[in-house]
């Protein structure tokens, strides 16, 4: 039997709580919603590392952003890393990348990078292995805005694009699709940015009319009792949501076109989600608003589903999983055991519950704010920081405090209580 092509469609600061399935109760994500009926959804799907960089470093190596030395943004990926492009291609796959990348620029945290990369072609040598098709830039929110930009191709010529930027995003992705014709499969990694907000307007850019067509939204209860700028910026949030749901619908359509959905698995997971500034105002990083980097569940959690191939089951999973574990399950879809060359776990295991004393906790790290971590169960967070270390300078510490306790089942909206115990926790990489 032929292997399974591959399409990660992965969204950049998305809240689940935006898609039907999770319980947005507006029209949104009808394409998604499809899919996962007819997959696994997964309803507790926790980031383990809630910045952009560092977590799409996990994504592509398996391995924590300490262990690969990219613990927060604008440290670029060591080109000795194996990456899951690597492992691919060794086993005769095809690859290819669209979007946005963070992972080639090295520089002070929010300084002028001395590997700059950030608005020029990134060589070969700092793409992770994808030696196949190729469009893409480090950051995409700076070589484009809602409507504009550019990205780079495989021989580093400009590819400029005029339109809604998820929508051209796409475009370079069904181009893949409608253009293979190898006997060989295929991973598609389509990288958007949409819906983190727009970092020179800080503001998130919504197809336009979206204020209007989400104009009657509900907010989450977290942004309606913590404040935060989620009551402005909500709709066009929403309107990006749609717009990315609309283009996982053509992409689809794409591969029904060619005759092949059948044999893909279409993973859709973000990296992590947005707390709308009401998290880390006593610890604003350079004085620019913050929307992650937090150990709460409205910065660590994310929808995660997986359809078609073995995740074929309609199936509804409540246990907590970290998407740290996508690299082996993405690797185990192919055919291709790591065994423990990757953190995490193969989450087809999970939904087919073949570990019967399986942990139902999560693990995390946080940078940039502060040195943490945190461990997340079914019902309590626990998080501890390092004292007097800047979070954009260190990776971890040899001890740390306590920071937080929550028991979420009797304050699932939990306000900033602090603990003051000192802990050793020596068991945290």
């Amino acid at each position: 039997m032929s292997k399974n092509n591959i399409v990660v469609y992965f969204s950049d600061q998305q809240r689940p709580d935006t898609i039907g399935c999770y319980g947005q109760p507006l029209d949104i994500t009808p394409n998604l919603d499809k899919i996962a009926k007819e997959g696994v959804l997964f309803e507790n799907a926790f980031s383990p590392q809630p910045v952009c960089g560092p977590c799409r470093a996990i994504f592509q190596t398996g391995k924590y952003a300490t262990d690969t030395g990219c613990f927060r943004n604008s440290i670029a990926l060591p080109t000795n890393s194996k990456t899951i492009a690597h492992y691919l291609e060794e086993n005769d796959y095809e690859t290819a990348y669209v979007g946005k990348w963070h992972l080639a620029s090295t520089g002070d945290l929010e300084a002028e990078p001395y590997q700059d990369y950030q608005t020029i072609a990134i060589p070969k040598e700092l793409r992770g292995g994808y030696s196949g098709y190729w469009r893409a830039s480090d950051l995409l929110e700076f070589t484009s805005d809602g409507y504009g930009g550019y990205v780079f191709d495989e021989n580093n010529n400009k590819c400029e694009f005029e339109g809604y930027r998820c929508d051209c995003i796409t475009d370079y992705a069904l181009d893949f699709i409608k253009d293979y014709n190898k006997e060989k499969p295929f991973m598609l990694f389509l990288s958007h940015i949409e819906p983190h907000h727009q970092n020179n307007a800080n503001h998130y850019q919504g197809p336009i009319g979206s204020k209007e067509k989400y104009k009657d939204f509900t907010l989450p209860k977290d942004l309606e009792v913590l404040g935060g700028n989620a009551s402005e910026e909500y709709p066009d949030y929403l309107g990006q949501c749609n717009s990315l749901d609309k283009n996982l619908g053509r992409i689809i359509d794409q591969l029904k076109s060619k005759g092949i959905y059948e044999n893909t698995v279409i993973i859709y997971v973000s990296d992590h989600g947005s707390h709308f500034n009401t998290r880390n105002k006593d610890n604003h990083l350079n004085g620019y608003d913050d929307y992650k980097r937090t150990c709460h569940d409205s910065a660590l959690k994310v929808p995660l589903i997986i359809s078609g191939g073995p995740f074929k089951q309609s199936k509804v999973i409540k246990d907590l999983v970290s998407t740290e574990s996508l690299a082996k399950t993405l690797l185990s879809i192919a055919d291709i055991d790591v065994s423990d060359k990757m953190i995490g776990e193969n989450l087809l295991d999970v939904v087919n519950n073949v570990n019967k004393e399986r942990e139902n906790e999560v693990y995390a790290q946080i940078s940039e704010s502060r040195v943490g971590r945190c461990i997340r169960t079914s019902r309590y967070l626990y998080s501890v920081y390092a004292e007097n270390i800047n979070g954009g300078e260190k990776a971890s510490s040899d001890s740390y405090l306590d920071d937080y306790l929550y028991d979420m089942e009797k304050d699932p909206y939990p306000s900033s209580v602090k603990l003051n115990v000192l802990v050793i926790p020596l068991l945290y990489p």
